[in-house]
């Protein structure tokens, strides 16, 4: 399932503008991924829940699919700020991601299936490493390679997160690098 897209999904509100900085901040110190990721996380914990933190607009989920509103990115393409809204059931394929990534649950509750890939040279399956279930405040950052989950709405309200990735998500459109179709456990 892609998600659906909103590019500049209207303005920045002052919180909001607020943490870019803050993000800003820690990627212009060139630091390595784990890091990165790390210290943006810490710096987007206390942002979520906060009311003021987006617009009316960029809380609007889709029927069909869960939806990005990509509300920041950077003009060097250095990162990128999105909130994904996420209606009761609703959830992503298995995937990874081309760069490092921080998700906050802002609102609602996520829940995530992590894996790993085996490969014996010959074939690779996926193996379920950890299920987590994020209330609001939850945070996860992380950086390739390990970086396999499924992320999905199990609850009977509406979900939003907000992601930070190292990378220009407008310009990509997304930040899967890659989908796996081969299902957990299954060697082919």
């Amino acid at each position: 399932m892609t998600p659906s897209a909103t590019v500049g999904s209207g303005r920045l509100t002052e919180r909001m503008t607020a943490l870019v900085g803050e993000i800003r901040a820690v990627v212009d110190r060139g630091l390595p991924p784990e890091l990165t990721a790390y210290l943006v996380g810490e710096r987007l914990a206390p942002h979520l829940g906060d009311a003021d933190l987006l617009t009316a607009d960029q809380r609007e989920g889709d029927p069909d699919r869960y939806r990005q509103h990509v509300l920041h990115a950077e003009a060097d393409g250095s990162f990128s700020v999105v909130a994904l809204v996420w209606l009761p059931g609703q959830q992503t394929p298995i995937h990874d991601h081309v760069s490092w990534c921080v998700a906050g649950v802002h609102q609602g509750q996520e829940s995530e299936t992590r894996y790993r890939l085996v490969s014996d040279g010959r074939s690779a399956h996926l193996v379920e490493t950890e299920h987590v279930v994020g209330p609001a405040g939850t945070v996860a950052a992380f950086a390739p390679p390990g970086d396999i989950h499924l992320v999905r709405n199990a609850c009977t309200s509406t979900a939003i997160s907000i992601h930070v990735y190292g990378a220009d998500v407008a310009r990509l459109g997304t930040s899967i690098r890659r989908v796996y179709r081969l299902p957990a456990g299954d060697p082919r």
